[in-house]
């Protein structure tokens, strides 16, 4: 999956593609409707996809390549709803990592990989 230009934004519940950046914000645009909106940096914070990473007990684990594990497991494993109980999603976050520091990522942080998993396909 390609992560490039792609940014979450607070307290916005769609993925946005970033059109340009501007010394006080970003113009992103909504892959939903193709409207484009500006964003300032005073009342959001960003995340590009791909700079994420998931701890392990090692290193971390770029969302890329979680995404991709998750792409490949879809027909015999398929993502839970963000919804579910935090305990059958941790439980299904280890078939896809199952070296995960389950000490440093948290059930929320599950339920926003599986939702931007979701918005991506």
């Amino acid at each position: 999956m390609k992560l490039k230009n792609i940014v979450a934004v607070s307290g916005h519940p769609v993925l946005m593609t970033l059109v340009t950046s501007r010394n006080n914000g970003l113009i992103l645009k909504d892959p939903t409707t193709g409207k484009t909106s500006f964003f300032s940096v005073r009342q959001h914070q960003f995340t590009p996809l791909e700079t994420v990473g998931i701890y392990t007990m090692t290193d971390t684990v770029d969302l890329k390549v979680i995404f991709q594990t998750m792409l490949d497991q879809m027909a015999e494993n398929p993502p839970l709803s963000p919804k579910s109980p935090n305990p059958d999603l941790m439980k299904y976050f280890a078939t896809i990592l199952p070296d995960f520091d389950r000490d440093r990522v948290y059930p929320g942080d599950v339920k926003k990989v599986i939702k931007w998993f979701n918005s991506l396909l």
